[in-house]
């Protein structure tokens, strides 16, 4: 007899001598269960037998009764590690201590129709040639039952940066959750993702001119509730440093000041909502806020509002690999600078489609108007001098993912930039390896 193998996978992760013990126990038993019993030789009868009387044989009453006995002991263990009383792989008191690992290498060529070719992204392409994009090592695993860790390193030709090291809570109840250390901020929706869950090889616009090449991030503290009510409903509070180049660009930028009040760090503030419209049509919409300090003066701040669409379509009630997505992000910023106020907005609209399981193409378009003051005029951005007018940017890609460990795309853009028009042409690949956390949907 064949032991299936959900069977022998659950025998595998009991801990414990016992454990093992009574699992290999389990098997043995199983397996000799499962074998015809023998024949009886020719001319002997076998109706005296204790299995012909329907006797249990005393071997096998010894055999389960051991193995009952090492299966109660090492319950016993388990609830006395988790007194939750939990079941279903390792206890969390008593984590492995190895934590789950996972390398993604991404690489580029690009070949570009200028040299000077705005772009904003700290990972994006940027010269004609080959490029290593980043190498990224993520890991994570629970701490103990209260606290779980997660980080990310990204390797590239310019040295090691930390991306991301965060711890979140377990089961801080009533609805809550929190995370403390670095982190990329819930503005929206395509801040929180690392570049390789990106559906193009660069980053949008819109979140490199606002918040800087690595997105808005920083070190502090983040709280979410979510709602009862009877749709998705999260709400999430987070306050960080208001510092750095390339992720707090509209803020106090490259200014590293000690904060010396509440008022020097960053607030970010967003609602996120999931309705599900169907068995195969699905919607998420949310809206962000982030304030704090500016860079250009005491007292003067920067204020940025969001919202975000993401619909999709994935049939389920039907044999399909079809798979469409509208993803959609408009972001308005306000600034104070001495003796005006700037505002500008900027948005950008992805259209994906997978056709077949392995293939998809995609199309984004991206916008982004001039910075106006009071007066309502074109008003010259002491970040951006040179954008003075509006900004476009049309892309298209095509992608085959051999498996969900790889993924290679191609892809064309056209921006208008600020003089003549750039073109710009991507091949893109992919690889990962080990285990790497879902992304959320």
């Amino acid at each position: 007899m064949c032991v299936p193998f959900p069977f022998t996978k659950s025998c595998t992760e009991r801990r414990g001598p016992r454990g093992v013990l009574a699992c290999g126990a389990v098997l043995l038993f199983a397996a000799n269960a499962g074998a015809a019993p023998p024949r009886a030789p020719a001319g002997v009868a076998s109706s005296g037998s204790a299995a012909a009387n329907g006797a249990e044989p005393e071997s096998t009453r010894s055999e389960l009764a051991d193995i009952e006995a090492a299966l109660a002991a090492d319950a016993a263990l388990d609830t006395a590690a988790d007194p939750s009383g939990s079941s279903g792989g390792p206890s969390p008191a008593r984590p492995s201590m190895n934590p789950d690992l996972a390398l993604v290498g991404s690489f580029a060529g690009a070949l570009f129709s200028e040299e000077e070719n705005h772009q904003t992204g700290a990972h994006d392409p940027t010269r004609t040639g080959f490029e290593l994009l980043g190498l990224e090592l993520a890991f994570g695993a629970a701490v103990d039952p209260a606290l779980r860790f997660d980080g990310n390193l990204v390797f590239g030709h310019s040295g090691v940066e930390l991306e991301e090291a965060y711890a979140t809570t377990l089961a801080l109840g009533a609805r809550l959750s929190a995370r403390f250390g670095q982190f990329l901020s819930r503005f929206g929706r395509t801040n929180a993702l690392h570049p390789h869950a990106w559906h193009f090889a660069d980053q949008p616009l819109a979140l490199g001119r606002v918040f800087g090449g690595e997105g808005l991030r920083g070190v502090g503290v983040e709280l979410s509730y979510l709602t009862p009510l009877p749709w998705f409903v999260e709400l999430t509070v987070a306050v960080t440093e208001a510092s750095g180049e390339e992720t707090a660009r509209s803020f106090l930028g490259d200014d590293e000041r000690a904060p010396e009040d509440l008022e020097d760090l960053l607030a970010v503030a967003a609602i996120e909502q999931f309705f599900p419209l169907s068995s195969d049509w699905s919607l998420a919409f949310g809206l962000s806020g982030a304030f704090g300090p500016s860079s250009t003066g005491a007292g003067n701040r920067t204020e940025v509002y969001g919202a975000d669409l993401y619909l999709k379509y994935r049939p389920i009630t039907e044999r399909s690999p079809l798979e469409l997505t509208l993803t959609g992000e408009w972001l308005y910023r306000r600034r104070r600078i001495p003796g005006d106020v700037l505002d500008d907005a900027n948005a950008f609209l992805e259209l994906v489609l997978r056709f077949e399981r392995r293939y998809g193409v995609g199309v984004r378009y991206e916008l982004g108007s001039p910075s106006y003051g009071r007066d309502g005029e074109v008003a010259t951005d002491p970040l951006d001098p040179e954008w003075r007018r509006t900004r476009s940017r049309i892309a298209a890609a095509m992608s085959y993912a051999p498996s969900e460990y790889s993924r290679f795309r191609v892809q064309g853009s056209r921006d208008s930039a600020f003089g003549e028009p750039v073109w710009a042409g991507f091949l893109t690949a992919e690889v990962a390896i080990g285990a790497h956390r879902a992304h959320a949907f």
